[in-house]
């Protein structure tokens, strides 16, 4: 096993979490050989150094605490690499609900004040879509 890999690696991974997929990334982009790079993911995965799981379980604390929905969280994972079984698992013991997140989504941004025409409506609901809110959460908020 390459020490200099292993040790950029852990690097890394002091830093912040990161998953297998994102991992690799960094790594050849370090100009790391990818079998080697194979080998160290390996050996970091059986000593649990990187977890999937604690990566998908950060990123969901952190934008959930920013103030995003289910669908942008989902498609950060998925676009990170995360297998869709850990996403549901972590969407299904989420105690969470989306309804009243939108709306504290929604009154950070916009406050107190009512929607002045069809141009105004149709800005925050753009907002609250891309924040990753269904449709239904967002109409029940407006």
């Amino acid at each position: 096993m390459n020490k200099a890999i292993l040790h950029s690696a852990i690097g890394l991974l002091s830093r912040r979490e990161h998953s297998v997929k994102e991992l690799g990334q960094k790594l050849k982009l370090r100009k790391f050989e990818v079998e080697e790079i194979d080998t160290v993911i390996e050996y970091l995965l059986e000593e649990d150094y990187l977890s999937n799981e604690r990566f998908a379980e950060s990123v969901f604390r952190t934008r959930v605490n920013k103030g995003y929905g289910w669908l942008y969280i989902k498609n950060e994972l998925v676009q990170k690499g995360v297998q869709s079984s850990t996403i549901n698992e972590l969407y299904n013991n989420s105690e969470i609900d989306w309804y009243l997140h939108a709306e504290l989504a929604y009154n950070k941004r916009f406050g107190a004040y009512d929607i002045t025409d069809q141009k105004d409506k149709a800005k925050r609901v753009r907002f609250l879509q891309g924040r990753g809110f269904s449709t239904d959460e967002i109409f029940a908020v407006l």
